[in-house]
């Protein structure tokens, strides 16, 4: 809730209390008013105030006295225990309550917002305020000279180092965000944004940029970021073959430059033949492929046909048979006749 009254501006932060979007709500009051006023009282909120005991000066939070530094405003913290010093906000919450939101069905913050500019601009912004009794549209641009130049956007982000994980992820606010494949494990820097996450690496810069999710258990991650791992993986996978490849023969070397001039799926014919090595052997198939480099054979199934042929059975010929039975062995045959072979005329 931001209340403006002349020189002071009145802040209630009441959503988590995140740097990023404090700042973030602040600048866009800025930017909607047109100045900055001279001076901010804040709640004792931690993404303002550190400590700030009773009677003691309140110790701000570094960042936002450079926060303070940027808009060129002076920060002042309530005083414990002193809810009436924001009374004024308390109200204003109060009315907000009662009229706007009463009686109103919010689906989501996207149905809200038109809702509350129509509600601002036609009755709030318009109404005779209670105590000043003046409509407040009318004392903003009595106001509005009182507020000073509007700076260049300050930079919200929340910044921390990160490492991603060996998947690649960061894990932040109960998601985890994808970085590219190649930064897994290394230092990086993340920037925290109301509606981004941002991954920085201090060669390269920003490297990877997400839509941050208010959602818990989240896996948010870019398609490119995998894609650049599974080049990687397709990579040495094919150095590994290759190298197999190369270990069948001295004379698998020269063979695999053939098949890279006179083949377009040459993986397809590495894997094949490297395949055939394991079932046949490394000598056999690099017998067949230095004899496939004399006859300009390149291919897989040149080498497969003439394994094949050298690894064939012949049909195993038929054993003896010898018959055995006597009745068959004792054969009486009858005595020839030779008196043809006597000379005729003797």
């Amino acid at each position: 809730m931001v209340l403006c009254y002349s020189r002071m501006l009145y802040l209630e932060f009441t959503v988590r209390q995140c740097a990023e979007h404090l700042y973030q709500c602040m600048s866009n009051a800025f930017t909607f008013f047109g100045g900055v006023p001279h001076s901010i009282m804040f709640d004792n909120a931690r993404a303002a105030v550190l400590t700030h005991l009773l009677g003691k000066d309140p110790v701000f939070n570094p960042r936002y006295l450079d926060f303070s530094k940027h808009y060129n405003f002076t920060p002042i913290a309530c005083a414990p225990r002193r809810g009436n010093e924001k009374g004024r906000v308390e109200s204003g919450i109060g009315y907000v309550k009662k009229n706007l939101l009463r009686g109103l069905d919010i689906p989501s913050f996207e149905t809200l917002h038109p809702e509350a500019v129509k509600w601002r601009d036609e009755v709030a912004n318009v109404r005779l305020h209670g105590e000043t009794r003046c409509r407040p549209v009318d004392m903003f641009e009595e106001e509005r000279h009182l507020l000073r130049p509007l700076p260049a956007p300050y930079d919200v982000g929340t910044v921390m180092p990160v490492r991603p994980c060996p998947q690649f992820r960061v894990r932040f606010d109960g998601n985890k965000y994808s970085v590219p494949a190649k930064y897994a494990g290394q230092p990086l820097s993340m920037r925290v944004y109301p509606d981004v996450v941002c991954f920085y690496s201090e060669q390269e810069g920003l490297i990877a940029r997400h839509t941050r999710s208010y959602d818990r258990k989240q896996d948010i991650h870019e398609p490119d970021h995998e894609r650049g791992l599974l080049q990687q993986r397709k990579h040495a996978r094919d150095q590994s073959l290759t190298k197999r490849f190369l270990e069948i023969s001295p004379e698998a070397q020269v063979y695999h430059a053939g098949l890279l001039e006179r083949r377009f799926d040459v993986r397809s014919h590495v894997e094949r033949i490297v395949a055939l090595s394991e079932i046949y052997g490394k000598d056999a198939v690099g017998r067949v492929m230095k004899d496939a480099l004399e006859f300009r054979a390149f291919g897989a199934d040149y080498i497969l046909n003439v394994c094949e042929a050298r690894t064939r059975l012949l049909p195993e010929p038929q054993p003896l048979i010898l018959t055995r039975k006597s009745d068959l062995l004792d054969l009486e045959l009858p005595q020839p006749d030779l008196s043809v072979y006597d000379l005729q005329g003797e």
